[in-house]
């Protein structure tokens, strides 16, 4: 099954509602704000600027942007109509921010017209990177910033014990919903090939203790595993309701590593 990442319209408005509210409640997560926190306060915001996100789905890490960026202009650029229109219901009184339908290969931008670009968790559902990181490079003026955070899920995991069927799920859904697991690994040297110099690179741990967050990785893995005829309806909703066991009862343990890198174009 190819990443549904890469086309989000074609895997429906179930898939879109449901990860716009996840990507809502993952950047709600403490461990998320301070990520991105970390790099925005990296970031200077001169009067007039332009930030602009790619591949900001439902608008979740834009809005966080556009707040620190505020009253400075941010543009969130991303090809799912879904998730645009998604990001525009969820807007609510931000005057500084706005969303197109592009692709981060071609963005509708002149040469040199961006202050900052931002690709937040997007690099690792893509075939290809270099694209977008020479479209970045394009857009942004001299001595604009770039800066990519990405998950390493080559080391994502979601296990108590050996064999635990919670890590399978996990494994799975990797396996099903991301394209490239290891780009943290290549992100220096990707974003070095291009012409930026890499001036900042940072690991972030991410524990899951207590909440839903990772239960899209449950959820939509049972709904593939279901559709193939791996598994029954009864064993899904069982793996479901594990989760939510351990979460309440305090035994849920899921761990991420997300990485940031900030760049100047020379």
């Amino acid at each position: 099954m190819p990443d549904p990442f890469q086309d989000v319209d074609a895997a429906g408005e179930e898939f879109i509602a449901a990860f716009a509210d996840s990507m809502d409640e993952r950047q709600s997560d403490p461990t998320m704000e301070r990520i991105v926190s970390a790099y925005l306060s990296k970031v200077d915001f001169p009067e007039g600027s332009l930030t602009v996100e790619v591949g900001c789905g439902a608008g979740a890490v834009t809005r966080r942007i556009a707040a620190s960026a505020n009253p400075e202009r941010v543009v969130g650029f991303e090809p799912s109509a879904g998730f645009v229109r998604e990001a525009k219901l969820r807007l609510a009184d931000q005057t500084n921010v706005e969303f197109e339908i592009a692709g981060g290969a071609t963005l509708p931008l002149d040469d040199g017209s961006v202050d900052t670009l931002i690709l937040h968790t997007v690099l690792t559902h893509v075939e290809d990177p270099v694209p977008l990181l020479t479209e970045a490079a394009r857009v942004l003026k001299t001595d604009g910033s770039l800066i990519v955070c990405d998950a390493d899920f080559s080391k994502a995991a979601l296990g108590n014990f050996p064999n635990d069927p919670l890590d399978a799920c996990a494994k799975i859904f990797v396996k099903e919903f991301v394209t490239d697991s290891h780009i943290v690994a290549k992100l220096r040297s990707l974003i070095s090939s291009v012409g930026f110099i890499v001036q900042d690179f940072e690991f972030h741990s991410r524990t899951i203790l207590d909440n839903d967050q990772m239960l899209p990785w449950v959820e939509e893995t049972g709904k593939v595993l279901m559709g193939r005829g791996e598994i029954g309806q009864a064993l899904h909703e069982g793996l479901i309701a594990e989760y939510r066991r351990r979460a309440k009862e305090g035994r849920l343990y899921g761990y991420q590593v997300f990485a940031s890198v900030i760049a100047k174009k020379t």
